[in-house]
């Protein structure tokens, strides 16, 4: 039988929403939480969907005081605290833990290559030095280093690490990482890489952090809930449903394009505005046009149930 974990389920890394001077939109974060929650997911904000590594220190601050005030009772907030600064990532993890954040996300720094032993110590002065649980992030797509798996496991028996988002797409890599860590009660696996939601879940898997989580939470809740009764077949045909989303916004752009794309959609659905954070920058009127086109034919063909689009 699964174990249930402390941490598990959808943890949507929602996108920061912008308004057009580049300030936090408040209004527009009510919105997307209350969809998160209402579709059994909790947020994850100021991860690399939320632009993070973009923002300035007062936004990023501001933001997860919002999110600690529209927390709802028994949600758990996650929030990213990573920066190039180890100082800085750890007076982060301090604030936000005051501002209501259940548990925090690092990545690697991303200026130098580092030995295993710094990436180790890296963690462990992290953990050691912060009032709370601390969840692993490998992202090597943006850090670009993988952590070794081995090495993540040594980090879990430290009392303050409680689990891995690993967004690395490799499938040997994920079993290997169910295989070690599904029947652990003091470790979680969360999986950021969408297109293989369903396998995790089905074989251990403890949580997913999925980008299109913030367009269609449902899907995702749907999928959990399907695993847990043991329909692998609905949990398939929801992962089929999720890759034709997750290909609209991010197939063929470079992942600051399909940022953009996701944000374009979620203004179609009323959910936000479509501003970036420089560098980045907003898709084309031309382009927004035909993301929503191409998103609605999908719903059509697939009868696809997303409420923002009825």
């Amino acid at each position: 039988m699964k174990l249930k974990k402390k941490y598990n389920g959808l943890v949507v890394p929602s996108i920061t929403p912008l308004t057009a001077d580049h300030k936090l939109d408040h209004r527009s974060v009510e919105k997307i939480f209350d969809s998160f929650y209402n579709n059994g997911g909790v947020p994850f904000i100021l991860g690399t969907t939320g632009e993070a590594s973009s923002l300035p220190a007062d936004l990023r601050l501001e933001f997860v005081k919002l999110a600690g005030e529209l927390k709802q009772p028994g949600a758990t907030l996650y929030s990213g605290v990573s920066s190039n600064c180890v100082a800085d990532s750890i007076d982060m993890a301090r604030r936000s833990f005051d501002l209501g954040v259940d548990v925090v996300v690092a990545h690697l720094p991303a200026y130098f290559n580092l030995t295993e032993s710094e990436i180790k110590g890296y963690f462990e002065t992290l953990a050691d030095n912060i009032p709370g649980p601390l969840i692993i992030y490998n992202i090597p797509s943006t850090t670009h280093i993988s952590i070794p798996i081995r090495l993540i496991d040594e980090l879990s028996y430290h009392e303050n690490i409680v689990g891995v988002k690993d967004s690395e797409r490799h499938v040997e890599r994920l079993n290997q990482s169910l295989s070690l860590w599904a029947d652990r009660y003091d470790f979680s696996h969360f999986l950021g890489w969408a297109a293989q939601s369903a396998h995790a879940l089905l074989n251990g898997g403890d949580g997913l952090v999925p980008s299109t989580g913030n367009l269609c939470p449902d899907i995702y809740n749907e999928m959990l809930g399907a695993v847990e009764r043991g329909d692998a077949q609905t949990a398939r045909l929801l992962q089929a449903q999720s890759n034709l989303l997750g290909d609209l916004y991010q197939s063929k752009r470079l992942l600051g394009g399909s940022l953009a794309a996701l944000k374009s959609l979620m203004q179609s659905a009323g959910l936000c505005q479509p501003y970036m954070m420089p560098p980045l920058q907003m898709v084309s009127q031309l382009d927004a046009a035909e993301l929503q086109r191409t998103l609605h034919s999908i719903i059509a063909k697939e009868n696809i149930n997303l409420p923002f689009y009825q």
